[in-house]
């Protein structure tokens, strides 16, 4: 008797932790169980204090949230992957010479220490290579690395032992993403996750991720904003940017949120300019994800600004699940990209 693979995916925020379980049966996958619990339902310390450098994980306050989540979804499955929040990696592409594949993985590591600011023997480094461009000639080894430190690693050991699970991978969130939204898509994407704390905006090609870049914009600051320009409280201003976003009719909150987002933009353009100047390719699609991605108004603002076609793609339209649940997971999607990319890893 055969039974289908399960895996869990955890996604763990500054806020908020975001767990799915899924299985594998030959070609199909099915969504068995998701759940989410926000961190100020257990304590107002945050789940991680990105203020402490990388970002360092509240072990007792998260594994508190997973295991809330685990049991009020019945999840019994222990196999797990985690995914690192892009705070806490480091992620770079490079090029090295054609050389036999014996010799690789020491060339990584050597030209590695040229990116990293951390030890390499405080460091795990993690690698894809990217396929050569067909009709390339002489062409060159395309490197995409990450870095994850050692003490971040031990931290997510910690807390999976502490929650009752068995880790079975790590992997940077950009990479989770990646897997979960772009698919068979082999166009050229810039998948832009606007998340709490931190933004990335990343560049996959053909399927591979080629870029990634994190900075400092998060969905709160638009929150923040809306709650000065009207002079209301945070809750009552975090409503009214969710509901009515870039095409309120209120005065002043589309011209605020507008300052804030006419950088991301900017950023956007940027980077697909400097991966046009480096690879002669176009970016050809933009996607949205993150909790920020269902903002009224805002893909159609993308669209006019950049002048390409924009989605916000859902991770879950691949599963079997029951159809009462279609509009629910539809509008859950951008938040639970990351988890469900994690849980992909260990079924692929």
């Amino acid at each position: 008797m055969f039974f289908p693979k399960r895996m869990v995916g955890v996604d763990i925020g500054t806020s908020a932790v975001k767990i799915v379980e899924i299985s594998k049966w030959g070609q199909g996958k099915t969504l068995e169980n998701y759940g989410e619990i926000n961190s100020s339902f257990i304590s107002s310390e945050p789940l991680i204090n990105v203020k402490k450098g990388a970002g360092v994980l509240s072990n007792s306050l998260a594994s508190t949230a997973i295991r809330g989540v685990l049991d009020e979804a019945h999840i019994r499955t222990k196999a797990v992957i985690f995914s690192i929040p892009d705070f806490s990696t480091f992620c770079t592409s490079f090029e090295m010479p054609t050389m036999p594949e014996k010799e690789i993985a020491a060339a990584i590591k050597y030209n590695a220490a040229q990116y990293i600011t951390l030890p390499i023997k405080e460091v795990t480094l993690d690698w894809k290579i990217i396929p050569p461009l067909l009709g390339a000639k002489n062409p060159s080894i395309k490197v995409f690395l990450v870095a994850v430190p050692n003490q971040v690693i031990q931290e997510y050991q910690t807390m999976a032992k502490n929650a009752g699970l068995e880790i079975y991978a790590l992997e940077a969130e950009a990479l989770s993403i990646t897997r979960a939204l772009i698919r068979n898509n082999k166009k050229t994407i810039c998948l832009m996750d606007i998340g709490v704390q931190s933004s990335t905006i990343n560049i996959i090609d053909k399927g591979f991720l080629r870029r990634s870049y994190s900075f400092n914009f998060y969905s709160g600051q638009l929150s923040k904003a809306v709650s000065s320009a009207l002079g209301i409280g945070l809750e009552k201003a975090e409503e009214i940017k969710n509901k009515e976003g870039l095409i309120s009719s209120r005065p002043g909150v589309p011209e605020t949120l507008y300052l804030l987002i006419d950088p991301l933009i900017a950023q956007i353009k940027n980077i697909s300019a400097e991966f046009f100047q480096a690879e002669q390719k176009q970016v050809e699609e933009i996607y949205l994800t993150g909790g920020t991605a269902n903002l009224p108004g805002l893909k159609e603002y993308f669209a006019e600004s950049l002048k390409k076609s924009v989605y916000v793609p859902n991770c879950f339209s691949d599963f079997l699940y029951p159809p009462v649940l279609d509009q629910e997971l539809k509008e859950m999607s951008p938040r639970f990209s990351v988890a469900v990319g994690a849980a992909l890893a260990g079924l692929n």
